[in-house]
């Protein structure tokens, strides 16, 4: 029996044939979900628990449980591909991404200098991307920042990361006149690289002593129900929020 269910609707004053009346079913229906514990469909939970001024999962405790069951397969579905080290991921993903993208690319590193690497043409296919409207926001390392300079230590790159990024930044100086585009240096603590393209997210974790290469490389999609994704997407618009706005000049 749902007792939870009987007691709201002693309380409240209200039959069986009231809430019967209200959710659109029969008078036996609802002696069903009190008797037999039955959980009804989601817009008859929701109408009952605006009468009885209670939350559905006080009512059906079960679809709490039912809902978190649903939210972990929705994480699992999101996670398309997990690469050994970034170097694993295929160039033909890079550009399909980049390519195929309509609305949004955001992307997080210290130098990225692979980026250019990897997609040599990379100015004139993100300014491609932003003349079909897509919101270009790319935010790399601020050469002169302490949280460089610690990576640069863990790394033992003996003091070179800030010229990769001055060097890398190169590549992107044509984008920071470009309407829809825009570059951002960073002083954040780099806990992962960051690709997004649209609702697909490259994700690059660091691990300590060990350049981003040579750590594995995460393929997520978001999907509805799912927060892996989400998670970093909102990540990226944390470091973006604090970034400072690059014109082009000399750092």
């Amino acid at each position: 029996m749902n007792e939870r269910l009987r007691t709201a609707m002693l309380r409240h004053g209200v039959a069986l044939e009231d809430l019967a009346k209200i959710c659109g079913v029969e008078p036996k229906t609802v002696e069903r979900w009190i008797n037999t514990g039955r959980v009804p469909h989601r817009r008859h939970r929701w109408a009952a628990a605006k009468l009885l001024v209670a939350d559905e999962t006080y009512l059906w405790p079960d679809v709490l449980r039912h809902s978190d069951t649903r939210k972990s397969a929705a994480n699992r579905s999101e996670l398309l591909e997990i690469y050994a080290d970034r170097a694993s991921v295929p160039r033909e993903l890079w550009l399909r991404l980049l390519s195929a993208t309509q609305e949004r690319i955001d992307v997080l590193v210290f130098s990225g200098t692979f980026y250019a690497q990897t997609q040599p043409k990379i100015a004139r296919m993100l300014t491609e991307a932003a003349q079909r409207g897509v919101t270009v926001r790319l935010c790399f390392g601020d050469p002169g920042s302490q949280a460089v300079e610690i990576r640069d230590r863990e790394e033992g790159l003996g003091g070179t990361l800030a010229a990769k990024i001055r060097s890398s930044l190169t590549y992107y100086r044509p984008l920071t006149d470009l309407d829809g585009c825009e570059v951002r240096l960073h002083s954040t603590t780099l806990y992962a690289s960051l690709f997004r393209y649209d609702d697909e997210i490259l994700i690059n974790p660091h691990a300590y002593g060990e350049p981003a290469s040579a750590n594995a490389t995460f393929h997520f999609r978001r999907l509805d129900g799912g927060t892996v994704a989400d998670h970093y997407m909102t990540s990226f618009d944390r470091v973006w929020a604090g970034a400072v706005p690059w014109s082009g000049a000399e750092i």
